[in-house]
């Protein structure tokens, strides 16, 4: 028991720290690439992720139809990456600054607040989705009438409030040092372990599970549904494609952070000593978090390309702004040609 909350522990820590932490000089050329390379990238992600992020959230809100529950869940996500996006420049400007003491104290924590509240909203809004595939697919008549916009909202909103009351024990027991990579720090030696075992193990443990249980679950329906199994509406088919997509998507981009982690408390306990593999080690604590952070890009991306109803909502938005816009130019137009034939 004790070993797991070491563990656990030492995971949380490294995981706040592979952000802004600066690399060991022990690395050949100490990196140099990585001051130029990553603040580019960040910058090319914030601009990406805000304009397509937006527009998603303007697709889903816009449109004269309803939202259905998953859509609704998913705008919450696009909104979790836009949120991000607002303090992905703090990292890029930490980078070229080459770690140094540029940032105020209050930025540093911002920008902890922004990464801890999109990872742990966005993992929750997956569960929320992923539950409701699960009803769509696997109970679909039992379990109808969970499956509400109103129910749905209400689970936003409650994950929201998760997602601020899990970064309470970063803003209450920890500390920003400045002038070393802007990292978190325990205020004091006391800092309750359970406290930050349980944040753990309920914003990463048991959602993956959720997320497995029911993913494994929904692609079992779909293998045993047949051409007469008019019990799954094509739409639900179509917005379980998408949904799947969408958690493959996380999965690729945010295991391997949660990897390198797992490895980097092997090589402080000393039972990975290799000197090369610990190099590499250190290239991979700044490629993958590049990694994670991307997945808020792609998302809109998966939209448009497997989210047919996306695409057509998109399309049918489109039009009616462009008729709106005719029509605005059109009685315009009218009006003044009235107001030039009175007037002559």
């Amino acid at each position: 028991g004790s070993l797991f909350l070491v563990v656990s522990r030492q995971l949380l820590l490294l995981g706040e720290m592979a952000l802004f932490t600066p690399p060991k000089q022990n690395i050949p050329n100490e990196n140099e690439w990585m001051y130029v390379l990553i603040p580019t990238y960040i910058s090319i992600i914030t601009v990406l992720g805000f304009v397509l992020n937006v527009f998603v959230l303007m697709v889903f809100c816009l449109h004269k139809k309803a939202s259905t529950v998953a859509e609704i869940y998913l705008t919450n996500l696009a909104a979790a990456d836009l949120f991000l996006m607002c303090f992905l420049p703090l990292w890029a400007v930490n980078v070229h600054n080459r770690f140094e003491e540029t940032l105020l104290k209050e930025f540093c924590t911002a920008f902890y607040v922004g990464i801890y509240m999109n990872a742990y909203c966005s993992i929750f809004f997956l569960v929320l989705v992923s539950v409701d595939r699960y009803l769509a697919l696997v109970h679909p008549i039992s379990h109808e009438s969970l499956r509400r916009p109103a129910y749905a909202k209400v689970a936003c909103f409650c994950v929201w409030i998760m997602g601020f009351l899990l970064i309470i024990p970063l803003l209450v027991y920890k500390d920003v040092e400045l002038g070393h990579g802007c990292s978190p720090k325990n205020q004091n030696a006391t800092t309750p372990v359970m406290i930050e075992t349980k944040v753990f193990i309920g914003s990463f443990i048991i959602p993956i599970i959720i997320i497995s249980f029911c993913t494994i679950n929904i692609l079992r329906a779909l293998r045993k549904r047949s051409k007469n199994d008019f019990n799954i509406k094509k739409s639900d088919s179509k917005a379980t494609t998408l949904i799947l997509c969408v958690l493959l998507a996380f999965m690729i981009c945010w295991i391997p952070y949660f990897l390198i982690q797992i490895l980097e408390v092997l090589r402080e306990s000393n039972i990975l000593t290799d000197q090369d593999f610990i190099e590499h080690l250190e290239i991979c604590k700044q490629i993958f978090p590049c990694l994670a952070v991307f997945n808020s890009v792609l998302n809109p991306f998966l939209y448009v390309l497997v989210g047919k109803n996306f695409r057509k909502k998109a399309k049918e938005l489109f039009l009616r702004q462009s008729n709106e816009r005719g029509s605005t130019t059109g009685f315009a137009s009218t009006r003044t040609y009235l107001t030039n034939s009175v007037r002559t």
